[in-house]
């Protein structure tokens, strides 16, 4: 089954120009503020990512960071702000989700917290905040966007800001990861040619490294030994050599 964030980007477009804090429910003729704000969380700790490679050749990447800054605006936006985000980035096409728990320490009271969902084109965000403001009581609504990337963090990032956004569809992909395995050779027999920094033992020549000159240099030509080699920036290199009987 497909998962979009064709809703959360419709949701972006009702809310365009304000953010919205309103007391917990609508009963009672509560009262709904705008507020609007910004941060910057650009100092990025413990990030770690992994990649793999769809059936269709698409890279994608998935990161998980702590990212740092200070929040700016009303006062519920004022003071240190932190973001906890994972990031799940097609990097071939340059799209992909960030979602995570958005705190902004305020001088007084709690802090104010939003579970943040945004969809990411190129190193921009667009998405919806949804949590409380310093004041539990008091929700809080918010569209957001400005600047993303999974290493340097959200930049310029708006709270209640004019923006457009893009959407995405998260599919199953057979995403599966990718490892380059070493090119290895091997060979145990006589010893025909050694000098001039390589050695050939039963057909397979392999470049001697400096580190294994003075052992290959016992061997004699037409003496017996094993060779493990692999190739190393495209030289097909000696690895380990033992004499044989």
């Amino acid at each position: 089954m497909k998962r979009t964030l064709i809703g959360a980007v419709a949701a972006v477009a009702v809310l365009a120009t304000a953010a919205i804090a309103l007391a917990d429910g609508f009963d009672g003729g509560k009262a709904v503020t705008a507020v609007s704000g910004g941060f910057n969380a650009t100092t990025a700790s413990r990030v770690t990512q992994r990649s793999c490679t769809t059936s269709t050749g698409k890279t994608i990447v998935v990161t998980d960071g702590v990212y740092s800054g200070t929040g700016t605006g009303d006062t519920d936006f004022t003071g240190n702000a932190t973001l906890h985000a994972r990031s799940t980035i097609n990097t071939t096409d340059g799209v992909g989700v960030v979602s995570g728990t958005l705190k902004i320490d305020v001088a007084s009271g709690r802090d104010t917290v939003a579970q943040l969902t945004g969809v990411v084109a190129g190193t921009n965000f667009a998405g919806l905040a949804v949590g409380h403001a310093h004041d539990p009581a008091a929700r809080l609504v918010a569209n957001v966007s400005g600047g993303f990337t999974a290493t340097g963090g959200f930049a310029n990032a708006k709270i209640g800001g004019t923006a457009g956004g893009s959407a995405v569809e998260l599919t199953p992909a057979g995403c599966k990861s990718t490892r380059t395995l070493p090119n290895k050779s091997e060979a145990r027999g006589t010893v025909t040619a050694n000098g001039s920094g390589t050695i050939t033992v039963a057909g397979l020549t392999c470049t001697v490294p400096a580190s294994l000159q003075a052992k290959v240099a016992t061997i004699a030509v037409n003496s017996r030994a094993e060779i493990h080699c692999q190739l190393v920036n495209g030289v097909n290199t000696l690895m380990r050599v033992e004499k044989r009987g």
